[in-house]
């Protein structure tokens, strides 16, 4: 009798647009998907600046994958399509650059472009959650 019940629900999933329901509901009203072991990739229901992003990363990082605020958020892609989801602009981030194919940037404290190789903090990016800074 459970077995009736579940293969119509398991038919159902496989039917149904790609949405992972593992999918993390991120401040400011962005998402995040996980492409591989080692990448992430952050979206939003409209094109978002480029803080909402760090938030969104940073946002993963600390409750999803349990990262310390010091560790560095890395970006594997600036804005592009969508790998592990159906959506015209994401952008992909790493904790492990190595792992993701991806040399770090030389650069400051702070990445405002979103290009690879760009890196700040967790601590830094949950700025971005409460306290956006103007960036392009």
């Amino acid at each position: 009798m459970k077995y009736a019940i579940a293969a119509p629900i398991a038919a159902l999933a496989l039917c149904l647009p790609h949405l992972s329901l593992a999918d993390f509901a991120a401040k400011r009203d962005m998402r995040v998907s996980q492409v591989n072991t080692a990448i992430f990739e952050v979206y939003g229901s409209t094109a978002a600046s480029s803080g909402r992003y760090w938030c969104g990363a940073g946002d993963y990082a600390a409750r999803a994958l349990n990262a310390p605020w010091t560790a560095q958020i890395y970006v594997v892609r600036g804005r592009g399509s969508g790998v592990s989801v159906n959506k015209r602009t994401t952008v992909q981030f790493t904790l492990d650059p190595e792992a993701a194919g991806i040399k770090p940037s030389e650069g400051g404290l702070i990445s405002l472009p979103l290009r690879e190789g760009r890196s700040q903090s967790v601590q830094l990016s949950l700025q971005d959650c409460t306290h956006p800074r103007m960036r392009h």
